[in-house]
């Protein structure tokens, strides 16, 4: 043996194994550093903000088309249940913190991307009624413009299919360019498959805009034509509020002609409770006349007037 390569071999090894020793603790120390720095930006990262983390942009349509490999229709579905999800946790929210929110009430609620998520579902699957129609209701309270976009994309992708001429319709209708919404109608009534009544429904609101009578017809073919719950459930608050204001100008007729023929208001119900039956009123044991939603209205303005009740479901606006 030679002692001399003997002893250098026992310096390179011990050289070496100081070297993975250094480089050990070099690992080590740089692994704590940086869960120390993480553990202390955590303790320093400023309040985050609560909406936009919440809101964290999708893909659009047109790259969610791309990555969806094929199964268009699955993540079609998957971003619909984000958009109706978006929604109710807002509504959730909106409910705990200031009572109950409708969908034909939610201007408030801040939903920025309603759009987007109904712009990719109808991009990945153009067939997608559901979504159209739920945009044509809830988006009009959001963005009007975006509202239109999507029913008229719709329109391009489905020109046979006569129910988005009525969604589109009704959005102009609703904003009250009733010409417009009486063209397109007419439009969806000139296809194959629609029912008479939307050429009626053309004509009407050219002729009365935005009348009573129109809007219990536009909600009455709303409720039919829809699949929705929500939407059908929407349709027939609005019928209540048409059948309110009816009855609420009737109560009126009754409160002057008792003001009339005793020179004084009404000081409870039950002073004008025989006028009010004999007008066909339901009353109940306090000879209160009961709105749609069966809650007693309410005397104001001293018993010269009458308004719906807190308690009412009837939409006040």
């Amino acid at each position: 043996m030679n002692p001399i390569k003997d002893h250098r071999g026992e310096r390179r090894a011990a050289t070496s194994g100081r070297q993975t020793l250094a480089l050990a603790m070099v690992i080590v120390l740089g692994m704590a550093a940086v869960f120390g720095l993480s553990r202390w930006m955590d303790a320093h990262r400023p309040p985050p903000n609560v909406a936009l983390e919440e809101e964290k942009l999708y893909l659009t349509g047109a790259a969610a088309r791309r990555a969806s490999l094929g199964f268009n229709g699955l993540v079609a579905d998957w971003y619909w249940m984000r958009a109706l999800q978006y929604v109710g946790r807002k509504i959730i929210r909106r409910e705990s913190e200031q009572g109950e929110a409708q969908l034909d009430d939610l201007g408030s609620l801040d939903l920025r991307l309603l759009y987007p998520l109904l712009d990719t579902t109808t991009t990945l699957d153009p067939q997608f009624m559901a979504a159209y129609e739920y945009g044509a209701v809830v988006l009009p309270e959001i963005d009007p413009s975006a509202a239109v976009r999507l029913l008229q994309k719709g329109i391009i992708a489905n020109p046979s299919e006569w129910r988005l001429y009525h969604h589109l319709g009704y959005i102009y209708w609703q904003s009250g360019d009733y010409q417009r919404a009486s063209v397109i109608y007419g439009e969806g009534a000139r296809l194959p498959d629609a029912p008479p009544w939307m050429t009626a429904m053309g004509a009407r609101v050219a002729a009365e805009g935005g009348s009573r009578t129109t809007a219990r017809e536009m909600y009455q073919r709303m409720y039919e034509q829809s699949n929705d719950e929500q939407v059908k459930q929407m349709a027939v608050r609005r019928l209540m509020q048409l059948d309110s204001l009816d009855e609420r100008e009737a109560i009126r007729r009754v409160l002057n002609l008792y003001a009339a023929r005793t020179g004084g208001c009404a000081q409870t119900w039950k002073d004008v409770a025989v006028l009010l039956r004999a007008a066909g009123f339901r009353l109940d044991e306090r000879g209160a006349p009961l709105d749609p939603s069966d809650t007693p209205y309410v005397l104001v303005k001293g018993g010269c007037d009458v308004d719906l009740s807190g308690r009412s479901q009837v939409p006040y606006k």
